[in-house]
């Protein structure tokens, strides 16, 4: 007996697939610039199997919740926090960083 995990949805019945393409926004674009220097093999921080894993081990509530994209650095963040390149202090450093110059940014556009 296979057990199907949460994030596995071949066979069943969804309709159609849409084929359509979607203009990226930048952060999609980063985030996929981001997950190819990561996996370049002068660098060799992650590999396609290693980020998809990181994708199937989110769980059914966040894998449900994320786009696409959002589940791509989800899963580099976790892999590389796994790794130690990063650390959680850091990480949550540069994310407040990022978050005030994004609220300065937008108070100053008003």
């Amino acid at each position: 007996m296979t057990i199907r995990r949460h994030h596995d949805m071949g066979g069943l019945d969804a309709g159609p697939v849409d084929r359509s393409e979607h203009d990226y926004a930048m952060w999609e674009k980063r985030v996929d610039a981001i997950v190819k220097v990561l996996s370049t093999p002068d660098r060799k921080l992650l590999s396609t199997d290693e980020l998809r894993r990181g994708i199937e081990e989110l769980g059914p509530g966040v894998y449900d919740e994320l786009s696409y994209y959002e589940r791509w650095i989800s899963s580099a963040t976790n892999l590389l926090l796994e790794k130690g390149v990063i650390t959680v202090d850091e990480l949550g450093k540069k994310m407040a960083e990022v978050e005030a110059r994004w609220i300065k940014d937008r108070e100053t556009a008003e």
